[in-house]
């Protein structure tokens, strides 16, 4: 039910909004730097992360009163951590493609509004009874106490995924699929060990990605933007915590973590060599492209990378407890 809700929200929301968009003229802002013929994307409106935004959370409201009352604020806390990165990145997105400010919010502004977006998600999660300071290692089975170093470590992890997210959109399709095997991970876990909440934050996270989808395959009619990509990003962070193992992401969300390192070491290599550079292009779909490889290849490899990290990340978690 909550995969069918979010489903049909999501595509009843962009039947209307992308011809909106079109005529509004938030056109997707297309690197200088980038592969030239990424050029011809300039028309193709942005925003688009508006539909699963209001597809998900309609899921996840309409079916919040059905869950058992202990757990009904651990699924709304998710939803409004989703929520908080997503209006952020709709602000971001509105400066640049509607008030023609390019740059839209400053680094320093974003970086600001994510750490105070983090902070407010881990205060409701504390508030709610939440209190752990320990990391869990999967594979290595390590309980890690941090004490108060718990709720920095855990901020940096919330907004190093989120921007790990909005760095995989950089191609038609490849952010939204491949979170597609993430949310099918969360599902799993929360079948297994029973958790509604979890489940019906996860399963309205499938539904609204699987309702954007056909929209935004190669070619996409439409692009997520920053209120897409931070919006996916603060949900899957939440839901890492909802199973008490935020390092989870590291192996689900191998695919995030190997774009934002990709790069980091090009900036790194650029720096310390004088200009030569590690990658072709970075982040690292943009390398496999300068390597001759399609978008549809691309998105196809990296899916199935992202795949086999949350089938890994399955069996280390039920490994663990």
């Amino acid at each position: 039910l909550p995969v069918a809700i979010s489903l049909l929200v999501t595509t009843g929301i962009l039947l209307p909004l992308i011809p909106y968009l079109k005529k509004l003229g938030a056109d997707q802002t297309i690197r200088e730097d980038g592969p030239v013929w990424h050029n011809q994307k300039g028309k193709t409106p942005t925003m688009g992360g508006v539909a699963f935004l209001g597809g998900i959370s309609a899921a996840v409201l309409v079916l919040l009163p059905s869950l058992p009352a202990a757990v009904r604020n651990e699924a709304l806390i998710a939803l409004l951590c989703a929520l908080s990165f997503g209006f952020i990145g709709f602000v971001d997105d509105y400066i640049k493609v509607v008030r023609r400010r390019n740059l839209g919010l400053t680094p320093r502004q974003k970086l600001l509004l994510q750490v105070l977006a983090a902070t407010a998600f881990l205060a409701s999660r504390y508030a709610g009874g939440d209190t752990a300071h320990t990391l869990l290692i999967p594979l290595l089975r390590v309980s890690l106490p941090l004490g108060v170093f718990y709720y920095p470590a855990a901020a940096f992890i919330i907004v190093g995924t989120v921007n790990s997210v909005n760095l995989t959109d950089g191609l038609d399709g490849l952010a939204t699929l491949v979170t597609l095997p993430v949310s099918l991970l969360f599902m799993a876990i929360a079948y297994r060990y029973q958790n509604a909440a979890l489940w019906l934050v996860s399963a309205a996270l499938l539904g609204g990605l699987l309702g954007y989808l056909p929209f935004n395959l190669p070619k996409a009619k439409v692009f997520m933007g920053d209120t897409g990509a931070f919006f996916l990003g603060g949900c899957v962070a939440a839901l890492a915590f909802m199973c008490s193992m935020p390092v989870l992401l590291a192996l689900c969300g191998i695919v995030y973590v190997l774009e934002t390192c990709s790069d980091l070491l090009q900036i790194l290599y650029f720096r310390h060599t004088g200009g030569k550079r590690l990658f072709k292009m970075a982040p690292l779909h943009h390398h496999y492209e300068m390597k001759g490889l399609s978008e549809k290849q691309v998105d196809v490899l990296f899916t199935l990378i992202s795949a086999a990290g949350c089938l890994l990340a399955y069996l280390a978690y039920t490994d663990f407890f």
